[in-house]
């Protein structure tokens, strides 16, 4: 007869754990809250400025003790880095779903510029866009390293624009280079979160039907996408 083990029998010897111990109530809690601070931070800081706020304001935003905030971040640069890198890898996924949709419908390059051109409002004013204002004006707040991280996130989100902007200078409809374009497009766009009042101006539609006058020549697409997406 074949010998059994313990562990074919299903007997009372207790089963050895393999690789890690599960997580504790606290331990699996750990990213929720890690997310808190994040979201807080990134209302805080772009309200108060980085220098303004302190952990201690943080922490009571989400209810922890002031120095709990250390537990899941090392320094409140840290945590202004996670801001932002949150804020960006938001914005990728939002930029690619939205990409997504319009491939569907064959777009041409125009009608690719206004669905960028909408979902990017979209993501600085529209809900949950604490972060990417963060980002724009606390940089200077991060290390060298951090700044690189985050550079190359913003270059990613970027690229895609490149192919558009390029087909449009082909066709002769785009106001100057491609570079200096793009360059003059994204700055006009981010200076956006500084002054509109979704309260007191136009819509986020209206904002795009205009951008696309100022950046483009010939007869603009119609607004055939929202490329608003849903909160992150």
């Amino acid at each position: 007869m074949d010998a059994v083990t313990p562990l074919q029998a299903g007997g009372n010897t207790a089963r050895r754990p393999r690789g890690r111990p599960r997580k504790t109530l606290d331990e699996r809690d750990d990213g929720n809250r890690r997310m808190e601070l994040v979201s807080a931070a990134a209302k805080l800081f772009r309200r108060q400025g980085f220098d303004g706020t302190s952990t201690r304001d943080i922490a009571a935003a989400v209810g922890m003790h002031s120095g709990s905030p250390f537990y899941h971040f090392k320094s409140k640069g840290a945590l202004l880095h996670a801001v932002m890198e949150q804020g960006m890898r938001s914005a990728l996924d939002r930029q690619s779903a939205a990409l997504q949709s319009a491939s569907q419908s064959r777009f041409d390059a125009s009608s690719l510029l206004r669905v960028l051109i909408r979902n990017h409002f979209d993501v600085l004013l529209g809900p949950g866009s604490d972060f990417i204002p963060v980002m724009l004006y606390e940089s200077r707040s991060l290390t060298a390293r951090q700044r690189a991280s985050i550079a190359r996130l913003r270059s990613e989100y970027e690229s895609n624009w490149e192919p558009v902007l390029e087909a449009l200078a082909r066709q002769g409809r785009l106001h100057g280079p491609v570079k200096l374009a793009r360059l003059l497009i994204f700055g006009a766009l981010n200076w956006s979160v500084q002054w509109f009042d979704a309260k007191k101006d136009a819509s986020l539609d209206d904002l795009t039907d205009a951008a696309m006058t100022l950046f483009l020549h010939g007869p603009m697409p119609g607004r055939k996408v929202n490329a608003r997406q849903s909160t992150p």
